[in-house]
């Protein structure tokens, strides 16, 4: 079996991959005195550019549309919104005696995250699910969280030392919010361009994300991070995703079962409700935690990415396979 089909049945992309290098990167080579402030900078503006393009790719009308089945999407922002923060919450608190602070601010703040897009939509096609719905989903989720994930935070996270300020969030409206809605509104002149090139766009998404990674694990290494995550904190972290994950599959598939949901609906709610955005919980972080803080704060994010990769892929192609003999 070739190399790189062994690595995708693995959950590992090319994407991964990059992150993982990435993060070896900084550990190696971190950004340190003068050059900190400008890959710092740097990260700051990638997010604003980030988001507009979020914007200038999002079609408001295939949302619209989608909300036809306003019960399915109440659903959807229901699970990702209510139960599973509330699941990460109390996670946090039975496991805030063996993990660090930093760690279990990491574990609420992934709770309180909005749904992948490409994957989440990917994984519903696969497995014979609603894809307008999804679409409309995935997107209503991401648009809904550039606002509500800062706002739970800032409730869930702001009792202690890691509150979340109004210097956090004005950086958050000019960061994130700012940048979004000025990219709906430029996306009738630059929507088409943004398709055609869909490579590029990509890349500013990618590159983006690996920055902000790099200028946060480059300030955590100086900070002295892989002091601070002990090995067994790490095992207990990759075993608290993978636990999260299943809990939030069975809770959601039980429900879609008591409320008679039909297969294509209960695919979308299981796919875009288990599933965690990287793509947007890295910026949101970076605008909200200090560089020394982020690089802990964004483990559990993509510990979880990595596995809610390879648990979701499976679950689609069983789900496939099943509705391909009729027995979903």
């Amino acid at each position: 079996m070739p190399l790189h089909p062994r690595l995708k049945a693995m959950g590992l992309d090319v994407f991964t991959m990059l992150l993982i290098l990435t993060v070896a990167f900084a550990t190696l080579l971190p950004a340190r005195g003068a050059a900190a402030p400008v890959v710092a900078s740097v990260a700051f503006w990638a997010v604003a550019l980030l988001f507009f393009v979020y914007g200038a790719k999002l079609d408001a009308r295939t949302v619209l549309q989608g909300l036809a089945n306003w019960r399915l999407q109440a659903m959807l922002l229901g699970v990702t919104f209510l139960v599973f923060p509330a699941l990460c919450l109390l996670a946090g608190w039975g496991l805030g005696g063996v993990l660090s602070p930093l760690l279990v601010t990491g574990v609420v703040f992934l709770g309180v995250l909005p749904s992948t897009v490409q994957s989440s939509i990917a994984f519903t096609s696969i497995a014979s699910g609603h894809v307008g719905a999804a679409i409309c989903g995935a997107s209503l989720s991401n648009m809904v969280g550039v606002v509500v994930t800062p706002v739970l935070a800032a409730l869930l996270l702001g009792q202690g030392a890691l509150s979340v300020n109004g210097g956090a969030v004005l950086s958050i409206a000019i960061q994130i919010v700012l940048p979004f809605v000025l990219g709906q509104l430029a996306r009738p002149l630059v929507g088409q361009v943004i398709a055609r090139h869909r490579v590029l766009t990509q890349m500013v998404d990618r590159g983006s994300i690996l920055l902000i990674v790099y200028s946060a694990f480059s300030a955590g290494v100086v900070a002295g991070i892989w002091s601070r995550v002990s090995p067994l904190e790490l095992a207990v972290l990759i075993g608290l995703c993978l636990v999260l994950l299943v809990l939030a599959i069975v809770a959601i598939r039980g429900g879609s079962r008591l409320l008679g949901l039909g297969h294509g609906d209960e695919m979308v709610l299981l796919f875009c409700g288990a599933t965690k955005s990287l793509a947007s919980g890295v910026p949101i972080a970076a605008t909200i935690f200090p560089p020394e803080m982020l690089s802990i704060v964004i483990l559990p994010i993509m510990l979880y990415h990595q596995i809610q990769l390879v648990i979701c892929s499976a679950l689609a192609q069983r789900q496939s396979q099943r509705a391909a003999a009729g027995t979903p």
